[in-house]
């Protein structure tokens, strides 16, 4: 449970039900992060619209390589939540998500190709505290990726790097996604 206990629906206000329905309907359940964001407005809606905005933005990557990115992020960061979401989110893209197991091996698994295990090791580098990002590792990704490419990884997983913070701090913890047993959050009473 988490350290703020989410807003119940019917507490969340016309517009708050809204967006609760539409998570619900996309995702199965109401997520728990988005539940706790309800209780300032100006961060729910905020929250709402930056996650839509930056999905649809990012299209430049293939969504294997920067799906792993962010998971790593998330793995690095130890957010049960996020992990728990992110394999989901990868099974529903239609992902390998039994190499997952191996995301600590990935520089020597012949599970990830060379331009996967380029994102991850970048995750790596700006979830490191302080970041640990080189010059030669940027001009790699900006080789195989693109200008574009470096600036929606760099972008997604630092979004995850939030995230992923914002989530352990609250101790907001999995929520059954990556089994398919995700927690029925009950948008009526």
């Amino acid at each position: 449970m988490s350290r703020i206990t989410g807003v119940a629906p019917e507490k969340a206000g016309f517009f708050g039900r809204v967006i609760y329905r539409l998570a619900a309907k996309r995702y199965g359940v109401l997520m728990e992060p988005l539940a706790v964001a309800r209780h300032h407005s100006g961060v729910f809606y905020t929250y709402a619209v930056h996650e839509l905005m930056a999905e649809k933005a990012s299209k430049v990557l293939p969504k294997s390589v920067r799906e792993l990115a962010v998971y790593r992020a998330a793995v690095r960061l130890g957010c049960e939540w996020c992990i728990d979401f992110g394999t989901m989110l990868q099974r529903l893209d239609g992902l390998d998500v039994e190499r997952l197991k191996e995301i600590d091996d990935y520089a020597t698994s012949p599970q990830f190709s060379t331009e996967e295990r380029l994102a991850i090791a970048y995750a790596d580098g700006m979830t490191a505290t302080p970041v640990q990002v080189t010059d030669e590792q940027v001009a790699e990704l900006v080789r195989v990726f693109g200008e574009k490419g470096v600036i929606e990884l760099t972008y997604q997983i630092s979004l995850e790097n939030m995230r992923a913070r914002m989530n352990s701090a609250l101790g907001i913890t999995e929520q059954g996604f990556s089994s398919g047993d995700a927690c029925r959050v009950p948008l009526t009473q």
